[in-house]
């Protein structure tokens, strides 16, 4: 199992949101750069970033902060947030990152996701991000039609490998991830699931290697020093 430290941004900070509330931000450091580098000291091979301006404008309204994330860091790189269109996939591939998540687009354009597949392979990812057993889009700020279950299958048709799954009920609360959930949805499939949102202990990331996920994103643990990246690595492995 992989260990993505993550880094949201909004308006060039590094920030955390409690439940997808962008009214309940905490402000962790104004230089994204120095924190990604920071990941990388303590072993981390991956980072996973989210341009939460962009999530909610469908703009790509942090890309130079991304950019410059990636280019210093060289760090693997998953980037989601405002990637509505193939032209700005195709931005953040020409910049280096190794996925590009479609969230809203993912719902709203089931013709994008296919053509994104198409076109860029395993460096489309679809991230599910699941609000009251639906799945959100726009930030979180809206719910959509579709239960997650339903929208991995479709996932799975249009030929998408990697699913970053988010309880929005757990992410930022540092109240333990929602094993029960991704194990269900790791039973219905064969795509890679990424684990986002509560993982607050090393018992947490434990507990996901056991049931068998892809990768595990940890964000506000790390802010908070619950979690020592490089001791969540050797877990892990």
């Amino acid at each position: 199992m992989i260990i993505l430290p993550a880094i949201d941004i909004i308006e060039g900070n590094a920030v955390r949101l409690y439940m997808g509330d962008y009214e309940k931000k905490t402000v962790y450091g104004s230089d994204p750069v120095k924190i990604a580098l920071d990941f990388k000291k303590k072993g981390a091979k991956w980072i996973h970033i989210v341009d939460l301006d962009g999530a909610k404008s469908g703009k790509t309204d942090n890309f130079g902060v991304i950019a410059d994330i990636v280019k210093k860091s060289g760090l693997f790189a998953e980037v989601g947030g405002g990637v509505r269109d193939i032209n700005t996939v195709e931005r953040y591939v020409s910049l280096g990152v190794k996925r590009v998540i479609l969230g809203t687009a993912a719902v709203k354009d089931p013709g994008l996701t296919a053509e994104a597949v198409r076109r860029f392979g395993e460096k489309i990812a679809v991230g599910i991000d699941i609000k009251d057993g639906f799945v959100a889009v726009k930030g979180w700020t809206e719910k959509a039609a579709f239960t997650a279950e339903e929208f991995l299958t479709q996932s799975e048709k249009a030929g998408v490998g990697t699913v970053i799954c988010t309880d929005v009920s757990k992410d930022g609360a540092m109240r333990g991830t929602n094993t029960g959930l991704y194990k269900t949805l790791k039973s219905k499939t064969g795509i890679n699931i990424i684990a986002s949102g509560g993982v607050s202990s090393l018992d947490d990331v434990s507990a996901l290697k056991s049931i068998g996920v892809y990768g595990a994103i940890i964000g506000k643990a790390y802010y908070t020093g619950a979690i020592d990246i490089k001791e969540a690595i050797e877990v892990a492995k």
